[in-house]
Parts: C-alpha cells; sequence; structure tokens
C-alpha cells in the first residue's frame, strides 16, 4: 500500500483538529496504508520560524514529505485562513515538493462560512508547493468533533477519505511502503 503523510496544523492533540486527523490515520491504516502523523506544533520553534533545513526534525519532517506518496493537510480555520503552523511548514518546502503526489486538504471550524477557506486559502498554499493532483477537500463543523468525529460527519469524512486513498493506490508511479 502507500505511504502517507498526515500533516497536523493544530494547536495542541485534543483540539478539534488533531481529533479529526487521529480518525483519518486510523482510516488510512485500517486500509493497510503506512501513515507518519508530523504535528507541526512538534517541530522546533525558532528552527521552523527560521527556515533552517539542518535542524534534525525540520530535516526529518522534509523526509516524510518527499517521501510521500499522498499528503493529507489539516488546519483548523481561523478567520477564513488555514493556521500558521500549516503555512510555516508549507513555507520550507521547495516550489514543487507536492508535485507527483496526491494532497488531501481537511479543514474544521465554528461555521459553515469557514468552509470556503479549502478552496480559496489552503488549495492555492498548495498548488503553490506544486500540488497537481489536489482532491476535493473536506471540512467538518467544530460541533460535529467532540472526542471524536460524529457519526453523521465520519460518513462523509470517510467517503473523501477514500476518494483519496483511492487516487493514491490508483496513481501510476508513485511509490509504495515496503
Amino acid at each position: 500500500m502507500a505511504r502517507i503523510l498526515v500533516v497536523s496544523g493544530s494547536p495542541a492533540p485534543e483540539a478539534p483538529t488533531g481529533i479529526l486527523l487521529g480518525h483519518v490515520a486510523e482510516s488510512l491504516r485500517g486500509s493497510g496504508h503506512e501513515v507518519h502523523v508530523l504535528a507541526v506544533r512538534d517541530l522546533p520553534t525558532i528552527a521552523l520560524l527560521s527556515g533552517d533545513l539542518l535542524d534534525p526534525m525540520i530535516r526529518h519532517a522534509m523526509e516524510l514529505v518527499e517521501r510521500a506518496s499522498g499528503v493529507v493537510v489539516a488546519s483548523p480555520v481561523y478567520r477564513a485562513a488555514y493556521s500558521g503552523l500549516v503555512q510555516s511548514l508549507l513555507n520550507l518546502l521547495g516550489k514543487s515538493a507536492l508535485a507527483g503526489k496526491v494532497v488531501l486538504p481537511l479543514a474544521n471550524g465554528g461555521t459553515q462560512g469557514h468552509l470556503v477557506a479549502i478552496d480559496y486559502a489552503l488549495r492555492p498554499l498548495l498548488v503553490a508547493r506544486g500540488a497537481t493532483d489536489v482532491v476535493p477537500g473536506h471540512f467538518v463543523l467544530d460541533a460535529d468533533i467532540r472526542d471524536e468525529v460524529s457519526v453523521g460527519a465520519s460518513a462523509d469524512l470517510d467517503l473523501a477519505v477514500r476518494r483519496f486513498a483511492n487516487a493514491v493506490t490508483e496513481r501510476p508511479g508513485l511509490a509504495t511502503a515496503s
């Protein structure tokens, strides 16, 4: 199966984005994929913000991106935009770092009005980093994420994740986990 990197722009593991990504990672692992989770909040702040590509943790994060066949990028939405954590990590990537990878943007927020952040903020950022195969993103209301993703929200989320996983699996020439 494929090697998938799940990038979390969540400020805390118990925040809605962290819970959302736990659900996504579990689903992908259940489908037999090799899943690596990168919580941007765990990277060293000074190295992340200064673009220190020699820092071992930053270098490891860049290697995870490079080796992945598919990348899930998830962020909470604040004021119709993705989190600064996501921006900081993607700023470190080269202009073609996401080329040849299937990418799934995910977001969560307080109102349906935040839904536009996927197509008008996050997707353009991913394309600027070379992503050409960005599958339709998915948005989940914070009200549908408590200790877990609600049953109603998880059905739609699982469909988006299956579409992403199928796109990764069916893409010719992508390296798979060994």
